[in-house]
């Protein structure tokens, strides 16, 4: 991965996701400090769900670019948008504009984080996929340490606005660095026109019903139970025009790879999120202690997905995706043992990183089958749908999870305590969410893929796929389309 030919590439792509980690974690801490500022508590949620919702939609117009023109244009229209959007936030004096650049940055990040996976796709051989994939993984590590402490010493000695200003100027390094390579595979892919464009009316209903179910989730009374109706009736015939067909339906092979890539992030984030609190109000720990457990995911997430792409890792991708659903669910069922006075904390933060380090696992290999999967002339489509799957079902259960505790903490705002049940539903809920996801990981295996899979001589261990030479760097290869899914077992055998 950082070998001469791929040096300036892999470090470009893991900069960028540096850079784009470090803003998610020092926008989280300074957010406290910048609304109040900016007389905007009343919209202090859509400081956060305006990023999202033009980031979804974002991804779908970025993937139908790469598919038709390259990934060069939405790479460098993206980092733009991103640039402007962290200025426009920086400078505003009042919540509107700040919401405006956190819309913009939402556009520009959702441009750029679907160009960078079909820049893996077409340059990169399927060797060294899981590898970088990995490097993507632990681009995350570094920022969840430093970044709310970094984010926290710049606002209260300085300002708010440095969060924003201070990291403009760096996000164009990454594509600089991005460049020469971007422009070698740019152009429509080998092989013809893309399969599926023309999607972007239901990128942007889908965007809006999410932002609208997120608005809901926040409520108690008639009016969220409207507001839910309308933002079902735009995601439920749009959402599935975004994914590939019979993603709903678990379809074997690619479809239930998409879906499976939100099953996971749902279950695990909508837990995630309520995992410090849980800490902070039964354990009496302090916010920097019950912090830690999201920085042991981070450890955890990346040590996972640098384990899978080991060249001595031999198991079968799909038994790696079922194997991290299986450690999230018993990392979500750890969580409820903060409820138990005897259990030292130390003890959830511990199980919690064993999540992460299933979710490191699971995440990446699906990456790596993607482009197993995925015609060179879909790269863009696909990425984009994996990354729409991961937005959507994180941005519904979270809001589920929301819900639920939203109705226990009203019955208990005498007490000013939440009653364990809540916590016990939610955890209860992202656990199931988990293990169906592991036990649908098998599908991501075709009929034929299975039989070949069954029968010892037409197998080899997954690890000699290393041995094979990938395509020129630099160069779109065909061979990553239709005609390697049918020579290449999706389960990582030849």
């Amino acid at each position: 991965m950082l070998g001469p030919a791929y040096r300036r590439l892999s470090i470009g792509i893991v900069s960028s996701v540096v850079f784009i980690a470090f803003e998610s974690m020092a926008v989280a801490t300074a957010m406290p400090t910048a609304v109040p500022e900016l007389d905007g508590m009343a919209l202090y949620a859509f400081a956060f769900s305006a990023f999202f919702t033009t980031s979804l939609f974002a991804m779908v117009v970025s993937g139908e670019l790469c598919d038709r023109r390259g990934p060069l244009l939405p790479l460098i229209l993206g980092t733009g948008a991103f640039t402007a959007g962290l200025l426009l936030a920086g400078a505003a004096q009042s919540m509107w504009p700040f919401l405006a650049g956190r819309a913009v940055q939402g556009l520009g990040g959702g441009l750029v984080i679907v160009a960078l996976y079909v820049v893996v796709g077409r340059t990169y051989p399927e060797r060294l996929r899981p590898k970088i994939f990995a490097g993507m993984a632990a681009a995350w590590v570094v920022p969840s340490i430093v970044g709310p402490l970094v984010a926290g010493v710049l606002t209260d000695e300085l300002s708010w606005r440095w969060v924003f200003l201070g990291i403009a100027p760096l996000v164009l390094i990454p594509v600089f660095l991005a460049l020469p390579s971007a422009k070698s595979v740019d152009g429509p892919p080998p092989g013809g026109a893309p399969s599926r464009v023309g999607r972007k009316r239901f990128a942007l209903a889908a965007s809006v019903g999410v932002g609208l179910l997120q608005y809901a989730g926040a409520r108690a009374d008639l009016v969220a139970i409207a507001v839910a109706a309308v933002a079902l009736a735009l995601m439920v015939p749009s959402v599935p025009k975004l994914l590939p067909p019979g993603t709903i339906a678990l379809r074997r092979g690619l479809p239930t790879v998409v879906a499976l890539r939100g099953i996971y992030a749902g279950a695990f984030f909508g837990t995630e999120t309520f995992l410090p609190l849980l800490l902070v109000s039964e354990r009496g720990m302090s916010s920097t202690l019950a912090g830690l457990s999201l920085t042991g995911g981070a450890l955890g997430w990346a040590t996972g997905s640098w384990y899978q792409g080991r060249t001595r890792t031999v198991a079968p991708r799909y038994l790696l995706v079922r194997a991290g659903g299986l450690f999230v669910a018993a990392a979500i069922c750890s969580v409820s043992l903060a409820l138990v006075e005897a259990v030292p904390p130390v003890v959830v933060m511990l199980g919690w990183a064993v999540g992460a380090f299933g979710m490191g696992i699971a995440t990446a290999s699906m990456s790596v089958l993607l482009f197993q999967l995925s015609p060179v002339a879909d790269h863009g489509a696909n990425s984009a749908a994996l990354q729409v799957s991961d937005a959507l079902f994180t941005a519904t259960f979270v809001g589920l999870a929301g819900t639920i505790f939203g109705t226990g903490h009203a019955e208990s705002i005498a007490e000013t305590t939440v009653d364990h049940w809540v916590y016990l539903v939610i955890i209860v809920v992202m656990a199931c969410l988990a293990l169906f996801g592991a036990w649908a990981a098998g599908r991501v295996r075709s009929p034929s893929d299975a039989v070949r899979a069954s029968d010892p001589g037409l197998s080899v261990p997954a690890a000699s796929l290393d041995e094979v030479p990938g395509p020129t760097p630099g160069v779109g290869n065909a061979a990553d389309g239709p005609r390697q899914s049918k020579d290449v077992d999706v389960t990582g055998d030849v």
